[in-house]
């Protein structure tokens, strides 16, 4: 494990602890990580600055995969920007409408576009998607690039969401569950582990030199194209089954704690 050069992690349930806090051993292990050249990339289906407000002093320097990999972006110049087709939007919104509790954010460039008058949901979601504007109606294209439709269900995304959402995969999409409430959709390809790719063929860095860390299905992807792929111990099974190593959990800050020990740090 020596040859480590880039590390990547999912953000929720993964590095951020149940109260969406940084361990506060990450600034030392970080400057740590640069003085060994190693990249430190957080990847998530938040939406960009939902994910750059955590390391602002250091955000210049870093990599970021945000939208499930819609968005990369590597010392503040963009890899990679997807765009979806404003027709299926219009599509996979109506369908939205019809599953009862169900809610969609649209997450675009510039901001997160939502309808529902549910402040309480409002309040939830925008923790992940800071940047935000209410519209009237999601079907009526906005001037911005789309992303990623998340959708939301306060009792259970596998359950209530993906068995009436799946057949979007028909239409070339991707839908992917990727966290208990939540449900991302996505252009086909687009996805964490094809992001980590393009940031491995952009700086020259092969599987055996990434270490990866996961809990949810939409970290899958990533976690098979690193050789040193970690669940988390609070992940879903089949995140369990596919990683090659488990990390404690997220409340025990196990990132910061794995890579600690890989870089053979007193405590």
């Amino acid at each position: 494990m020596k040859d480590i050069k880039l590390i990547v992690t999912d953000m929720d349930g993964t590095f951020l602890n149940s109260k969406h806090e940084v361990g506060k051993d990450f600034p030392g292990i970080y400057q740590e990580l640069k003085k060994r050249n190693i990249l430190f990339v957080p990847a998530s289906g938040r939406q960009m600055p939902g994910i750059t407000h955590y390391f602002k002093d250091i955000e210049e320097d870093m990599g970021f995969i945000a939208e499930n990999g819609g968005y990369v972006v590597y010392k503040n110049n963009e890899l990679f920007v997807d765009k979806m087709d404003y027709v299926l939007v219009k599509e996979i919104i109506i369908a939205v409408w019809n599953i009862p509790g169900a809610r969609a954010v649209l997450s675009a460039r510039k901001k997160a576009y939502f309808e529902s008058n549910d402040n309480d949901f409002k309040n939830y979601f925008t923790k992940y998607y800071t940047e935000n504007q209410k519209v009237d109606d999601l079907t009526e294209e906005i001037d911005d690039n789309a992303f990623k439709i998340a959708v939301y269900h306060p009792d259970s995304s596998e359950a209530h969401l993906y068995p009436l959402l799946k057949k979007f995969e028909e239409a070339n999409l991707e839908v992917v569950i990727s966290g208990k409430y939540w449900l991302d959709i996505m252009n086909k390809g687009i996805n964490k582990g094809n992001a980590v790719e393009k940031l491995q063929n952009a700086l020259g860095i092969s599987q055996d030199e990434t270490m990866v860390f996961g809990d949810y299905m939409n970290d899958i992807k990533m976690l098979e194209n690193s050789r040193y792929s970690y669940a988390m111990k609070n992940a879903h099974p089949l995140v369990k089954k596919i990683a090659c190593f488990e990390a404690d959990s997220n409340d025990e800050f196990g990132v910061l704690k794995t890579i600690r020990k890989f870089l053979d740090l007193t405590s």
